[in-house]
């Protein structure tokens, strides 16, 4: 079955400009045992698990943005760290731009939104398993490198 792909911001306008979007791969250390675990949401709108992310706001910084969108995304704080890579992908034929940073929860607790309604916390491998687009898996590997746990 194929899922629906999010909608372009102004598509209509501007057919071919690239969406700009910025989130994070939010972790922590399990509060049983200590072990590293990594957010991932689910968007009942498309039935996915990703990473928190979003579109960025006229004039807002990519950065800005990632933290936004983890906050309203998930209800956590955090503090941002190491640059990950950027994933690049096709949304009803538009190229879209997707920025992500590493980023430590640092409080904050989940409650269900409109934009999600789950977000669970699992170890790097469950995380990998669980995602729905493989291409997210790049930056899973590079917030491992960038822990030491690569």
């Amino acid at each position: 079955m194929t899922r629906p792909q999010p909608p372009g911001e102004g598509a209509a306008d501007h057919p071919r400009s690239t969406v700009l979007a910025a989130g994070c791969v939010l972790w922590r250390r399990s509060p049983v045992g200590g072990g590293l675990e990594v957010c991932l949401v689910h968007r009942p709108r498309y039935d996915d698990w990703s990473f928190p992310k979003g579109k960025l706001k006229r004039g807002e910084d990519a950065l800005a943005a990632a933290v936004r969108e983890v906050q309203e995304e998930t209800g956590h704080l955090c503090a941002p760290g190491a640059r990950l890579p950027t994933s690049h992908y096709l949304v009803d034929g538009r190229p879209k731009e997707v920025a992500y940073w590493a980023a430590e929860a640092t409080g904050g607790a989940f409650a269900a939104n409109d934009e999600v309604d789950r977000v669970q916390w699992l170890t790097p491998g469950a995380a990998r398993t669980r995602l729905t687009q493989p291409r997210d898996g790049v930056q899973l590997t590079a917030l491992l490198d960038a822990l030491g746990h690569g």
